[in-house]
């Protein structure tokens, strides 16, 4: 049995831990943030207010992408839901997981290659 991979990962989606500068927001508030990781489908980040799950967000994310030698900035707009909340022990800080749920096709390949291109470098 290889136990290189959890038993339990019921993740479709490679993540890549890193921190991409990221905006959340919805009527009723207006979050900037980065995030612990990321993948294709959604990005789990550290808040400083309560999100309840199932409430639908509006984000932006900063994606570092290099082409012809420089690196710029794509700017990924998005829709997505909160999944899952969770305090943190001892701090008025939640870390919250967001999955993407209206994101166009090319953004979600944008972030799918970015994912993968930052995995073979650190390999």
């Amino acid at each position: 049995m290889d136990k290189s991979k959890p038993v339990h990962e019921r993740r479709k989606t490679t993540r890549l831990a890193g921190n991409i500068p990221l905006k959340i927001y919805s009527d009723d508030f207006d979050l900037v943030t980065e995030t612990k990781n990321l993948s294709r489908s959604g990005v789990y980040c550290r808040v400083n207010k309560y999100i309840e799950p199932m409430t639908r967000l509006k984000i932006h994310l900063l994606l570092p992408l290099k082409k012809t030698g420089k690196i710029v900035t794509k700017k990924i707009s998005c829709g997505g839901v909160v999944v899952r909340a969770e305090s943190i022990p001892g701090e008025d800080s939640f870390n919250i997981a967001i999955y993407f749920n209206d994101i166009l096709m090319r953004d979600a390949e944008s972030l799918a290659g970015y994912v993968s291109d930052s995995l073979d470098k650190e390999a």
